[in-house]
């Protein structure tokens, strides 16, 4: 279970098959072997503990639900360790289990901040509403309009410049993770339903 709230932007350094391999320094002050370590969002396990950084491995579900399969050497990545019971959550429950890919569709400024607008697949788009929260690569974000297959989120200069964030243009491909809470809601009224029948 993650928060949503990225601690570094690593870098990737190699992916051979199913094996990634990442640059990174703080989050590998704890981390170990058989570890989970949230990478775009997605939860991974730690496989091999390297001199500068970690390998984890890529199931054909990874690569079949994420943007991980498309790094190349130097894209950095956006890394958070699993959060410790007893501490704060400064997002919202981000579980890593990233629900599909959007697409970066407009980046506009807007103050200091940045107006970033995503397409998303039609199955996603029910549990995304206004006020309501999304990761997107594995940050932790409000969303602040929604509009047919598209949401926008707010992203404040330190966001921007501390995550992947403020590399994205408008095409790039993106993680996203709705809200666990609307998806069991769904499934408890779908059941509630079909009892009711």
């Amino acid at each position: 279970m993650f928060t949503g709230i990225v601690e570094e932007v690593g870098r990737t350094v190699q992916r051979e098959g199913p094996r990634l391999e990442i640059a990174a320094s703080l989050v590998c002050q704890d981390l170990r072997e058989g570890g989970s370590i949230a990478v775009n969002g997605a939860c991974l396990t730690v496989t091999r503990l390297l001199p500068q950084g970690f390998a984890v491995d890529l199931s054909p579900e990874t690569l079949r639900r994420t943007n991980l399969g498309l790094l190349r050497p130097g894209d950095p990545v956006n890394l958070e360790r699993p959060l410790t019971y007893g501490g704060r959550v400064g997002g919202h429950l981000v579980q890593g289990h990233v629900d599909g890919v959007g697409t970066v569709v407009a980046i506009l400024p807007e103050g200091d901040s940045h107006l970033f607008t995503f397409a998303a697949p039609a199955p996603l788009m029910r549990y995304i509403v206004e006020k309501g929260f999304i990761a997107v690569d594995g940050i932790s974000l409000t969303v602040v309009r929604v509009e047919g297959d598209r949401f926008t989120v707010s992203i404040i200069p330190y966001t921007f410049h501390h995550t992947v964030l403020g590399c994205r243009r408008p095409g790039d491909l993106v993680n996203l993770e709705v809200d666990i809470l609307a998806k069991y809601v769904e499934s408890l009224l779908e059941g509630a339903l079909r009892k009711g029948r």
